[in-house]
């Protein structure tokens, strides 16, 4: 049986004593940020899984390569018509939303 170490801190307690408990305007602002950076993953992985470079991406969706590398990198906010672009003529997906209440 493995032992516990007491002054080990879940990533889950780490982000409430930094960011405040859910429903708090700073966590609520550090879970928005999450979902943009997390889009830019994704994006980067399905690329990467379809064996593809940044230009070859922005050639098919019809962009360019530092569009997309800023897309990736949460460096430019994309509208959802482009991001439906590049998912589905850049990379050969479907774009998939759904609303949390």
């Amino acid at each position: 049986m493995k032992k516990q170490n007491k002054e080990l801190t879940s990533l889950d307690e780490l982000i409430d004593r930094e960011y405040g408990v859910k429903g708090t305007a700073a966590r609520d602002e550090f879970e928005a940020g999450y979902e943009e950076f997390k889009i830019g993953v994704m994006i980067h992985e399905a690329r990467l899984a379809k064996g593809m470079t940044q230009t070859e991406l922005a050639e098919k969706c019809g962009t360019t390569k530092a569009y997309i590398s800023k897309v990736e990198n949460n460096l430019r906010d994309v509208r959802i018509s482009t991001l439906k672009n590049i998912i589905e003529n850049g990379l050969g997906g479907r774009l998939q939303l759904s609303i949390k209440i």
